[in-house]
């Protein structure tokens, strides 16, 4: 079985779906991966402890945004659900709990129905029991063996997320703290510097404009941490911005 890579992407709000460009580059993308035998989504939008898993039955998706036109509200994912997944994340990690009402929130769906719209690769969401970067790494460790089971582990969050900051228009240019942000980011990721990572508030410039609050960088770090048991090439597969914000990109393995 082919292992699988691991991904850290800029998820965007509902309306990315009307933005062609992001939403190509994110086909694409999932286009040249091989398929995955099931998926294990890791969002921003989920924080609870102990660490959880989402249903494994169907059930409806979570539209956890508000304001939007009615249309982002009727959108469907049916991917199948993903039992034996959440049966052996549950094995990896000590103290699992299951949620059965819990769907798939739009850091999860609003990518997948970009990148396998055909829904038809087994889901499973988990939450993050904590944003402290260092225990999301050992979180990340822990998951790296299902990589040679083919499954696809992403990490959705956002390179740079201050809503309170953004431009006024999608294609504006990104004001200096979140270029900056980006820049550091794409540099000590690309070049491993996980310590750095690891101390991103005391180490990048601009870090708490970037993050406010860091809920969207955390899902790198799971990534990071799948990743590291087999160190491999990292690189960027998207850059640029959206409404000055980065959607910076990754891909390990």
């Amino acid at each position: 079985m082919t292992r699988m890579p691991v991904l850290y992407l800029s998820h965007g709000a509902p309306p990315l779906a009307d933005d062609a460009v992001w939403t190509g580059e994110l086909a694409r993308w999932a286009a040249d991966l091989p398929k995955p035998e099931a998926i294990l989504m890791v969002s921003a939008h989920w924080e609870e402890a102990p660490l959880t898993v989402s249903a494994t039955r169907r059930v409806p998706l979570v539209y956890d945004f508000w304001g939007f036109p009615q249309h982002y509200y009727e959108v469907r994912y049916d991917a199948p659900v993903a039992p034996q997944l959440a049966e052996d994340v549950r094995k990896l990690v000590p103290g699992v709990q299951q949620d059965e009402e819990r769907g798939l929130d739009h850091g999860a769906y609003v990518p997948l129905v970009e990148m396998f719209p055909d829904a038809d690769v087994p889901v499973l969401q988990m939450s993050m029991p904590t944003l402290e970067p260092e225990r999301l790494f050992e979180v990340g460790r822990s998951l790296a063996p299902l990589r040679d089971q083919g499954v696809l582990i992403i990490g959705s969050g956002f390179t740079t997320h201050n809503l309170r900051e953004l431009s006024t228009g999608a294609d504006a240019p990104p004001p200096a703290w979140s270029a900056e942000f980006d820049d550091w980011t794409d540099r000590a990721v690309t070049g491993g510097d996980i310590d750095a990572l690891l101390d991103f508030r005391g180490k990048a410039p601009a870090a708490r404009i970037a993050h406010p609050r860091t809920e969207h960088f955390a899902p790198l770090f799971v990534a990071l941490g799948a990743d590291e048991a087999a160190p491999s090439a990292r690189r960027a597969v998207i850059d640029g911005y959206w409404f000055g914000l980065a959607k910076r990109s990754f891909q390990f393995g």
